[in-house]
């Protein structure tokens, strides 16, 4: 990863460093963008034990938020969350006031927040925040809007990867 955040332009170094919330999207981010149903009808799905690791790194050692900003309804979006001890609105079909209304409670400038999405819905988030960023298998559509795509895909450590950064972005020794 230390390979990754050395080749980031100083622009984007900087990004990252200033980030004081990171809001997810979850299907497609936290997720594979896949639903399982099962023989009850009961949906399922993928996530990346990598990402709830990156997430808990970043809450324990650096002072951003996170939260996750989701359209979906499906209560396992909230329950994933609990789990990842991170703030949770689902059922969002209007992302943005949403995400404008979270930064102002919490007093931050656009600058300092972070939006992950793979999907047009997230465009806005993505053009509003100081630094958006495209999960390496989003519509192109939002790659060509994000500051960052991340290497790996939604699902499969797109979340970690985006921790990690953010981690190296706080380690002053790293900035230098």
């Amino acid at each position: 990863m230390k390979n990754i955040f050395n080749n980031l332009t100083p622009v984007l170094k900087k990004k990252f460093a200033e980030c004081k919330l990171l809001v997810l999207d979850f299907d497609g981010v936290l997720t594979d963008n896949k639903v399982y149903i099962n023989q009850d009808g009961k949906e399922m799905v993928r996530c990346d034990r990598g990402d709830g690791l990156g997430l808990e790194l970043l809450r324990k050692h650096t002072d951003v938020d996170v939260s996750i900003i989701s359209k979906e309804k499906n209560p396992v979006v909230v329950t994933r969350a609990k789990k990842l001890k991170i703030k949770c609105i689902n059922g969002v079909d209007d992302k943005i006031t949403i995400l404008k209304k979270e930064v102002k409670l919490k007093k931050l400038p656009p600058k300092q927040v972070c939006f992950v999405g793979n999907d047009l819905n997230d465009a806005k988030c993505i053009k509003w925040v100081g630094l958006g960023i495209a999960v390496n298998d989003a519509h192109p559509k939002i790659i060509s809007i994000a500051d960052y795509q991340t290497t790996k895909n939604g699902g499969d450590g797109a979340a970690r990867e985006v921790c990690e950064l953010l981690l190296l972005s706080k380690n002053n020794e790293l900035n230098n």
